[in-house]
């Protein structure tokens, strides 16, 4: 299967010369995304490799040198170090990563969202127009758990992507939007919201070696109503039931800005002695996805696992370590998509889903202005999967 991938057609001349701009807090998912996009363009064989269209096309790295220095009072100003002129840009951007930090009047202040935001513009703004199509790359998108309005709200993301369209950003591709509908802000621009289900299998085979994947010994939950169709899709790929948990709220109450959550209650047919995989876009405090699991055990479920595709844990790390031990959670499936503590990955219930060879395929073939629709469809790849771990395949060699 991997190598049917790595070799993909692409016989179609470039779009321009490839330029990944991976900003500060996305290091080092850009450094893997390079690594494979350097092998990968050195291995492929072209008629057509020495002419014009192809000048550039095999790099010792796509990375572009890019610098995003401060003042003293904390502002700051985006410069790009080499020439961009007829690129195409791609640019990856970590608004999450709070990790960074920087001086503000001698104090030091940590990154927000709102700071890599505008980071990211700056960089935009450095390219002053001269490159042929700018693509950002925004795995978790800004300020989209602000989707819609309730009351007198602002709408950040909407307000985000008309900015990158108007600053000149050709396309915006996210992954596991908590609403794709945000995408209604910019109907005339490329916006691609990308699924990481193939991801969350391939890491859940490679590291549990005696799952049954039937209906009869293993089921998909959705913990809340907005997240049904990443559920629904899992299940029928994989072959499973399905069920979900709505969230019985006070409104007569506002606390942290929010209606308090009187009780998880669960549509779906039984789960006892079962295998639970509960499917979301982020673990945020996790609060939310413990109580669910919780239910799930009084119900008398088997072992839980948990895919979401970001792992934010802003309350840390401790109330996760006490469900493993007291067995409420068996495993615990995040993407790399984001920044990951260092003491995360050495968790026993953890497991990290490498997305950077997605994305390099994403970049790669979006580079020769290729279709990507058999990338954001998995199907074909999972049920692969599926099957040689049935055959017992994945125990003797990882999948790529």
């Amino acid at each position: 299967m991997s190598v049917r991938e790595e070799k993909r057609n692409l016989n179609s001349i470039p779009v321009g010369t490839l330029g990944i701009i991976p900003l500060q807090g996305c290091k080092e998912l850009g450094d893997m995304v390079d690594a494979y996009l350097v092998r990968w363009r050195t291995e492929r064989e072209s008629e057509h490799k020495n002419s014009l269209a192809f000048a550039g096309y095999q790099r010792d790295s796509y990375i572009l040198k890019t610098k995003v220095p401060r003042f003293g009072t904390g502002e700051a100003k985006g410069v790009i170090l080499e020439s961009v002129r007829g690129d195409d840009l791609y640019l990856l951007v970590d608004v999450t990563n709070y990790s960074l930090s920087y001086l503000l009047c001698g104090h030091e202040n940590h990154m927000s969202p709102d700071d890599h935001f505008q980071d990211l513009k700056r960089i935009i703004a450095a390219v002053g127009g001269k490159a042929r199509r700018i693509t950002v790359i925004m795995p978790f998108l800004y300020e989209s758990r602000q989707h819609k309005r309730n009351a007198r709200e602002s709408l950040d993301c909407a307000l985000a992507l008309q900015e990158m369209v108007r600053m000149g950003v050709d396309n915006i591709i996210t992954f596991d939007a908590h609403d794709p509908r945000v995408q209604n802000a910019i109907p005339l621009h490329g916006f691609e919201t990308v699924q990481p289900t193939y991801q969350f299998i391939k890491g859940l085979l490679n590291h549990v070696m005696d799952l049954s994947i039937d209906a009869d010994h293993m089921m998909i939950v959705s913990p809340d109503e907005g997240g049904m169709n990443r559920a629904i899709y899992m299940a029928n790929v994989m072959g499973l039931d399905m069920g979900m948990f709505y969230k019985r709220r006070d409104y007569t109450k506002v606390v942290d800005g929010r209606n308090p959550i009187v009780a998880h209650e669960f549509l779906g047919s039984s789960v006892k002695g079962k295998d639970i995989i509960i499917v979301d876009d982020m673990i945020s405090s996790g609060e939310s996805v413990l109580e669910v699991a919780a239910d799930l055990k009084k119900r008398q479920a088997k072992r839980i696992f948990v895919a979401a595709t970001f792992g934010l844990f802003t309350g840390g790390l401790e109330k996760f370590d006490n469900a493993f031990e007291n067995g409420l959670i068996y495993r615990i499936l995040t993407t790399n998509l984001i920044y990951q503590m260092p003491e995360l990955i050495e968790k026993p219930w953890y497991i990290s889903c490498d997305m950077s060879k997605y994305i390099a395929y994403i970049i790669d073939t979006l580079n020769h202005d290729s279709s990507i629709s058999d990338l954001l469809n998995p199907n074909d790849r999972i049920h692969s999967i599926i099957d040689r771990y049935k055959n017992g395949e994945l125990n003797e060699t990882n999948t790529k």
